[in-house]
C-alpha cells in the first residue's frame, strides 16, 4: 500500500467511524456512557504522544532542542486557538462550548450560530488532523496507523458533543449527521495537502511530529482530564484510571502488533 493511499485511507476511514459511532452515542441512550470514552481517549492521545510520535520526532530531527522548543510552542499555540474559538473543541456534552438547554430544539438565530461556530472549528480542526495523519504516515507507516488511531479515540466524544450542540441548536439528527460528516472531509484534504507539501519539505516533518503531539498533550490535559476531576469519588477515579491505563495499552499494542508484522 502506498504512503498517499494508507493517508487517504486513514483520513476517511477515521471520519467515517468516528462521526457514525459519536451519531449512535448522541441518538440513544448510550450517551452516559461518553465519560468513558474521554477516560480511554485520554490513554490513547498520551499513548500516542509519548510511546510513539515522540519518539520517532527526536529520531529524525537535526537537533532536539529545536524539536522541544516546537513542542512547546504548540501548546500555547493551540491555548491561544482555543482562546479564540479556532480550535473550539469540548470533548464532553457539557461544557462552556456545548452546554445547550436540553429540552430547547428551536431554530433561534443564537443558537444556529453556536452550532455553525462549531462546525467552522471542527472543520480547522479536521484540516489540522489530516496534516497530523500525513506528517505521520510519511514518518514511518506504523507511526501514521497508530496516530490514526489515537487522533479517531478522541474524536469520538468530540463528536458526541458536536451531536448534541447541533440538535439543541435545532438542526435535524440526519442534517447534524450530514454536517459532522461533510466536516470530516477536511481531514481528507488536509492529509493530501501535506502528504504534497511535505514531499519536498522533509526536514519539516520532525517539527510537524511535535505539533502533533503537542496538540495530542494540551488536548488530553487541558481539555480532558479537568473534566475527570469533577467526579471525585474512588469508584469513578479507579474506573477512569483503568481505562486510561487501557488507552495507553491499546496503543502500546498496536504499536507492537505492527512492528511485528513490519
Amino acid at each position: 500500500m502506498s504512503t498517499l493511499t494508507g493517508i487517504i485511507l486513514a483520513s476517511l476511514f477515521g471520519g467515517v467511524l468516528s462521526i457514525s459511532v459519536a451519531a449512535a452515542f448522541a441518538m440513544s441512550a448510550r450517551a452516559e456512557w461518553v465519560p468513558m470514552l474521554v477516560s480511554y481517549a485520554i490513554g490513547a492521545l498520551l499513548g500516542a504522544a509519548f510511546l510513539e510520535i515522540l519518539p520517532h520526532a527526536f529520531e529524525l530531527t537535526k537537533s532536539v532542542e529545536h524539536t522541544a522548543a516546537t513542542i512547546l510552542f504548540g501548546i500555547l499555540l493551540f491555548f491561544v486557538m482555543e482562546k479564540l474559538v479556532l480550535w473550539r473543541h469540548c470533548h464532553v456534552a457539557h461544557c462552556e462550548a456545548h452546554d445547550a438547554p436540553v429540552h430547547h430544539h428551536g431554530n433561534d438565530n443564537d443558537h444556529g450560530r453556536s452550532g455553525l461556530m462549531i462546525m467552522v472549528g471542527d472543520t480547522f480542526h479536521n484540516f489540522v488532523d489530516g496534516i497530523i495523519i500525513a506528517a505521520a504516515f510519511l514518518a514511518n507507516f506504523q507511526l501514521g496507523v497508530v496516530t490514526a488511531l489515537a487522533i479517531i479515540a478522541h474524536e469520538i466524544p468530540q463528536e458526541v458533543g458536536d451531536f448534541l450542540i447541533l440538535l439543541h441548536s435545532g438542526y435535524t439528527k440526519k442534517q447534524a449527521f450530514l454536517l459532522n460528516l461533510l466536516s470530516s472531509i477536511a481531514t481528507v484534504v488536509g492529509g493530501v495537502i501535506a502528504y504534497f507539501a511535505l514531499q519536498s519539505l522533509g526536514d519539516w516533518i520532525p517539527f510537524c511530529l511535535g505539533i502533533a503531539a503537542a496538540s495530542m498533550i494540551y488536548v488530553a490535559v487541558a481539555d480532558l482530564i479537568p473534566g475527570l476531576h469533577k467526579r471525585p469519588e474512588l469508584q469513578a477515579t479507579l474506573q477512569q484510571a483503568l481505562l486510561i491505563g487501557l488507552g495507553i495499552g491499546s496503543i502500546w499494542l498496536t504499536k507492537a502488533l505492527l512492528g511485528d508484522l513490519a
